[in-house]
């Protein structure tokens, strides 16, 4: 049977007063004006406390309470480091607001880089047809030789090649992440997929110390994943790997009995990633903690939260 044209009668539709309505958006959370005087703290609380605005002062919350008590795990991808974050990370190591770092082999490849010449991130278009991507010789051989002779000496990759850069001390050590933590007794745990990084291509890459110093770098990561209880995990620029070691990580932890409540973790990405978003953000912390995705370029947002969790520790 075919319907009709039929207007639909509207007569008696039943309304209810505006006030009466539990609304989503209320005046005492919109965002108020700054002046030339505003401290970065005052500017944080001019926000908006709706949708994103309100989960950026939550986690400032949750990173400076977590120095008082769990600590906070960064976990961070290659685009971190060669987009400059390194001395916004290295002085959140010297006030303690980062507690354990891990990261994977491209991010060690620009630290080490940056090190050593204070530059990084080749033009691979230009590169690649002439074969010279990922064949400087110094990134080459002598990055494989810190992690061949480090896990030999029983160390993961982390700390294999942050005690090479804090012992040798290149020109530009004082802006290397890994020298800096090396100086300042924070670990760092590498999580390597073999043949992603440049340094897999060269001869003095070793399947062996490769493989071995990744594994016993997830098993410290582990040990740091289950101090958690009450802290914060963050996750910046890692769509696969990270999130993949950290599920397995809370895993573990759960799997011996330890507890993470309260935990509050963080994905901070260009786009929200299937990997991130569930594996960091949705599944840890189900039931038990918090998490919250934050979307924007990497270079704007980590000095942002920065300089909001110090001017928040001030006041």
């Amino acid at each position: 049977m075919a319907f009709s044209y039929e207007d639909f009668d509207l007569s008696d539709i039943k309304t209810y007063p505006l006030k009466s309505r539990q609304s989503k958006a209320r005046q005492e959370d919109f965002g108020r004006a700054v002046t030339a005087s505003t401290t970065v703290a005052q500017f944080l609380d001019s926000l908006p406390n709706i949708l994103a605005a309100a989960d950026l002062k939550a986690i400032v919350r949750a990173i400076v309470d977590a120095k008082r008590s769990s600590g906070t795990v960064w976990g961070i991808g290659a685009h971190v480091i060669k987009t400059g974050l390194g001395p916004v990370l290295i002085d959140l190591m010297e006030r303690g607001y980062i507690s354990a770092l891990a990261t994977n082999g491209a991010a060690i490849i620009h630290d080490f880089e940056v090190a050593l010449a204070g530059a990084t991130s080749e033009d691979v278009d230009s590169a690649l047809g002439p074969g010279k991507f990922g064949m400087a010789e110094e990134t080459g051989r002598l990055l494989n030789e810190a992690i061949n002779s480090g896990v030999d000496r029983g160390l993961g990759i982390g700390q294999a090649v942050s005690q090479f850069l804090a012992d040798s001390q290149p020109p530009f050590a004082r802006i290397s992440v890994l020298a800096s933590a090396a100086r300042l007794g924070v670990p760092v745990t590498v999580h390597v997929a073999i043949g992603t990084d440049i340094i897999h291509m060269h001869p003095a890459a070793s399947g062996r110390a490769l493989g071995e110093g990744s594994l016993r770098d997830f098993r410290y990561f582990v040990s740091n994943v289950a101090r958690l209880k009450g802290g914060v995990y963050m996750n910046c620029g890692s769509a696969v790997v990270l999130p993949e070691v950290f599920l397995k990580a809370v895993a573990l932890a759960r799997n011996r009995g330890i507890s993470l409540d309260g935990l509050t973790t963080v994905n901070l990405d260009f786009i929200r990633s299937y990997r991130p978003q569930t594996n960091v953000v949705t599944r840890p912390t189900a039931g038990t903690g918090r998490g919250y995705s934050l979307v924007g370029h990497h270079e704007i947002m980590i000095p942002l939260l920065a300089a909001a969790i110090i001017d928040a520790h001030r006041t």
